[in-house]
């Protein structure tokens, strides 16, 4: 089977995936998540409320892929922000595959890349509450989840703390 290609002969992976993101059989393709565009370009408050709204709706693996595409596309000096809050989503992600392990390794690594975003010298008005985003609230959120996977593992965790919002509704 060939690889997926776009226009510009870029390897692209058209394969529908389910609602983890989990790569499905091309003959599933009518089980399949709608898919966030490869050439998506949100930035700032559209991107914060569409990651979220896919964060609450247990979709954290497309939410991941939305807050990546403002990272490559935004601006230098919030590369940390996005990245980091793609980290705690591919965290959630894995938490939800039953990854323990690297859901502990991603929720830490992201949250840590927030902090590093909200460290910088010179920060601008509303570094903690950048386009809505709820970053004490979020990372919290991310620091309690990480902490409780590594001491019980994941089968006490309640679903709802897997999907946890990234903007104040």
């Amino acid at each position: 089977m060939t690889r997926d290609r776009d226009p510009a002969g870029r390897p692209r992976n058209a394969r529908p995936r389910d609602a983890l993101g989990r790569p499905l059989d091309h003959r599933r393709a009518a089980e399949g998540e709608p898919r966030v565009p490869d050439d998506l370009t949100l930035a700032g408050a559209d991107a914060a409320a569409l990651a979220d709204q896919l964060l609450r709706t247990g979709r954290p693996f497309h939410a991941h892929e939305v807050l990546e595409a403002s990272w490559k596309s935004g601006p230098p000096r919030e590369r940390d922000l996005w990245q980091g809050l793609a980290q705690v989503a591919v965290g959630l992600t894995h938490a939800l595959r039953g990854n323990a392990r690297g859901a502990v390794t991603l929720l830490r690594r992201g949250a840590e890349r927030v902090r590093d975003y909200q460290g910088q010298a010179a920060s601008p008005p509303g570094r903690d509450h950048p386009y809505g985003i709820e970053i004490a609230t979020f990372l919290a959120a991310s620091d309690d989840l990480a902490a409780r996977i590594e001491r019980h593992g994941l089968a006490g965790i309640p679903a709802a703390d897997l999907r946890p919002g990234l903007v104040n509704p």
